[in-house]
């Protein structure tokens, strides 16, 4: 067994879709990024990376290529499956936790949840999503971003 973590953050901007878990949510502000700037599947991703000891997202997926601009960060989870798949893993279960002052996350957790587990060909009841706030304090709390972190179980 192994275990890793990952850690994301993305900036809050207008006119960007916001997607989270591959939900796109109804707000006024999107997360700014080269991909989709999905903030918890990147978490997601550097976990299952990191426990592999295969590096992290920058590595395999740059910003710096034009190949991932705009890309569905649950295609790149998928492709993350596959890579840790190739390196003797399987994947056990995945607890994170989103912080974010607004929206509210509750209402989009099942979706997230079903999402995650369909492109890590896993079972549902093996994906946690948690939502909190910062209660106003720091760039979450003050709306100017998202951040997520994630722990990865590998078998």
């Amino acid at each position: 067994m192994r275990i890793g973590m990952g850690y994301d953050v993305h900036r809050l901007e207008e006119n960007r879709d916001m997607i989270i878990g591959g939900v796109k949510i109804e707000y006024e502000k999107g997360l700014l990024g080269h991909s989709d700037a999905d903030v918890l599947t990147h978490a997601i991703m550097d976990a299952c990376l990191g426990a592999a000891n295969l590096g992290d997202i920058g590595l395999h997926f740059p910003d710096t290529s034009g190949e991932f601009k705009d890309i569905s960060s649950i295609v790149l989870l998928e492709r993350v499956r596959e890579l840790v798949k190739g390196a003797g893993y399987e994947i056990g279960n995945i607890d994170a936790t989103i912080i974010a002052q607004a929206p509210k996350m509750r209402p989009h957790i099942d979706d997230m949840r079903k999402n995650i587990a369909e492109a890590l060909k896993i079972d549902i009841n093996n994906i946690n999503i948690k939502a909190t706030t910062e209660e106003h304090l720091g760039f979450t709390g003050r709306g100017e971003g998202i951040a997520s972190e994630a722990i990865c179980l590998l078998l």
